[in-house]
């Protein structure tokens, strides 16, 4: 009986471990998503801060060409590869977004 009592409690206890460890787990890679809009689907996580950095690197006012970048990637999710050209490669969020004297605004 003891026996069995003591089985008992050590596959308790390895369950309790197996489940925390999972969540554990499911807690590591929560920030890699971000929900956004009423249809709460889940978006891959874009380090736009990073990739600014990169796209405006040759750019005669990076200051002016970082800020406008990541406010498109913040609505778009995406920062086109290289230093320029490819915005197609975003979709029409990245492609049509404007200032408002009507210029593009993504770089």
């Amino acid at each position: 009986m003891e026996l069995r009592c003591l089985t008992f409690l050590v596959l308790v206890l390895f369950f309790c471990i197996a489940q925390v460890s999972s969540e554990t787990k499911i807690a590591e890679h929560q920030h890699t998503q971000v929900v956004k809009g009423p249809s709460r689907k889940p978006f891959p996580f874009v380090d736009c801060g990073g990739l600014c950095k990169v796209r405006c690197s040759l750019h005669s006012r990076q200051n002016v060409c970082t800020r406008a970048c990541g406010t498109c990637c913040a609505r778009c999710k995406c920062v086109p590869p290289g230093t320029a050209g490819n915005r197609e490669m975003c979709g029409r969020c990245y492609t049509d977004m404007r200032t408002h004297g009507n210029k593009p605004k993504c770089p």
